[in-house]
């Protein structure tokens, strides 16, 4: 009464394959071994120490501003 037999399973299985297909699946199993993936990567960084850099980096302008409009502004300011 409580166990289920080999064919509940199939029928359960065939049921998630109708509501999801096959694609949807392979895509949310590829979704959840690049996770794993950079989950790995992230661990295997924090273990190595940290290297102090030299100088800090400038900013970076944001990807819908030009560089010419922040170089103009410094021209005014000198």
């Amino acid at each position: 009464m409580g166990g289920l037999s080999i064919w509940h399973w199939i029928i359960v299985l065939a049921v998630v394959l109708l509501l999801f297909g096959r694609g949807k699946i392979s895509d949310l199993m590829g979704d959840v071994a690049k996770g794993i993936k950079s989950f790995k990567k992230g661990m295997a960084d924090d273990d190595e120490p940290a290297k102090p850099s030299a100088a800090p980096e400038a900013p970076r302008p944001l990807p819908g501003q030009s560089t010419s409009a922040a170089t103009e502004g410094e021209k005014k300011v000198v």
